[in-house]
Order: structure tokens, then C-alpha cells, then sequence
């Protein structure tokens, strides 16, 4: 218990010094223009009348609402695919020319059809999640397929095991871990997706609310929608890496 007070102590230092150093350049001393930088006190003002307002808490779901639905729907077609590419070598010949030329484009790159085949709005952003979670997710679940242990698919094979039960009963275990890895890297691209979509194709979510505070030369607001990105990025790496943890002790 003591080691995790302490630890949680120590991962504060730094921030509070951020923090101090931020307050004295912008409204201590004032050194640095609000405009260029907003001080804590105005970001803490702006970050209350959008609580008061409900804004920050309806874009806030709607981006979370955008981020999970583009990675669930990632998941669903990765992870079936991706167990199947790792255990057929055929299915996987064939398709991997395909994905080795689709996987290193930028899901931003992707806007322009989002927009073109969806329109405006939440549809679109929920594609470009998708194209940016669906091959980290994929890669992850072939890798984990592949790492499977030899002993253990040869033994359920020596015991009469057909292929779809030796796929549910002892690959899908061994892969779990693996997925679990390519869901806490797909989170962290799917934020960084959701806020560009947001802020190209979209009308509602904290990209949206931060590209409209800066064209009303809002910063404050702006640093309060990057602030909470960073929260739920925490949040979610947190939660993603107590599974792991329950997975692999």
C-alpha cells in the first residue's frame, strides 16, 4: 500500500511543477501572450461554463461514442480475421499483399472518402476509427495465432480435436492476451482519429468543439477539449492495462 502512495506521490511532482511554471509565464509574470497561452485560472473558468452549459459533457460522450463504435466494429472484423489469417497459410498468401499496401496508410488519409461515401457527421469519423484501429488489431491477433504453442495444438490434434475446436479451445485462449494488446494500441489511434474526423467531418464531438473555439479565439476552451482527450486516454490505457495485467499473472 505504501509503495503505490508513494508511487502515486511521485507521478504528481512533475505535473504540479507544469503546472506552477504554466501560472507564473501566463498570469504571474504575465510573459506569454493569453492569446498564445491561456493561464490554469482562464482554462479552469472556461473548463466550468462548459460544465455548467453541458457542452463539454455532450461532446464528450458523442467523441466516446465515436471512438468505441469505430473499435468495436474494428474488433468485430479483426479479430475473426486475424485468427483465421494466422492459422491458414493460404488465406493468409492471399490476402497479405493487400493488407501490407493498405495498413501503412494514415486513417486521415481516409477523410476525403469519408466524407464523399457518409456525408457529414458521426458515420464518417466511425470509418476513419475503424481503418485506423482494424490493422493494429489484426496484426496483434495473426502474431498472437502464431505464437500459440506447438505442444499444446499438436496434443488437442494427437486426441481427435478438429481444426474448429482446437481454434476455440486452445488458440482463442492463447490469443486473448494478444487481442487484449491490439485493443490498447487500436484506443489510443482511435482517440487521435476521432479528433480529426472531428474536426473535418464532423459537427458535434471535442474536435469539433476545439476547432470551433479556435476560430472564436477561444484557447481556453481549446486547452479544456485537449485536456479531457488526455483524461480518457489515461482513463482507457489504465483500464486496458488492468486487463492485461488480470490476463498474463
Amino acid at each position: 500500500m505504501y509503495k503505490n502512495y508513494r508511487k502515486i506521490l511521485i507521478s504528481l511532482i512533475l505535473p504540479i511543477v507544469i503546472i506552477i511554471f504554466w501560472y507564473l509565464i501566463t498570469e504571474g509574470l504575465h510573459l506569454v501572450n493569453p492569446y498564445i497561452l491561456p493561464g490554469p485560472i482562464e482554462v479552469c473558468t472556461s473548463a466550468w461554463d462548459l460544465i455548467v452549459s453541458g457542452k463539454l459533457l455532450r461532446n464528450t460522450i458523442d467523441s466516446l461514442f465515436k471512438v468505441f463504435g469505430g473499435l468495436i466494429l474494428a474488433a468485430v472484423v479483426a479479430i475473426p480475421l486475424g485468427v483465421l489469417l494466422g492459422w491458414y497459410k493460404t488465406l493468409e498468401d492471399l490476402c497479405s499483399f493487400v493488407i501490407s499496401i493498405l495498413r501503412p496508410i494514415p486513417p486521415i488519409a481516409w477523410i476525403p472518402f469519408s466524407i464523399l461515401w457518409f456525408g457529414i457527421g458521426t458515420v464518417p469519423a466511425i470509418f476513419i476509427i475503424f481503418m485506423g484501429c482494424v490493422f493494429p488489431i489484426l496484426v496483434y491477433t495473426i502474431d498472437g495465432v502464431k505464437r500459440t504453442d506447438k505442444v499444446l495444438i499438436e496434443s488437442a490434434q494427437t486426441l481427435g480435436a478438429s481444426d474448429r475446436n482446437v481454434l476455440t479451445r486452445v488458440v482463442l485462449p492463447s490469443v486473448f492476451p494478444n487481442i487484449v494488446s491490439g485493443l490498447k494500441v487500436g484506443v489510443g489511434i482511435a482517440l487521435m482519429c476521432t479528433i480529426s474526423a472531428e474536426m473535418i467531418g464532423s459537427s458535434s464531438g471535442l474536435g469539433y468543439m476545439i476547432l470551433q473555439a479556435t476560430s472564436r479565439f477561444d484557447p481556453g476552451t481549446t486547452v479544456v477539449g485537449m485536456i479531457v482527450i488526455g483524461l480518457i486516454g489515461l482513463i482507457l490505457d489504465y483500464v486496458f492495462g488492468l486487463a492485461e495485467k488480470r490476463i498474463f499473472w
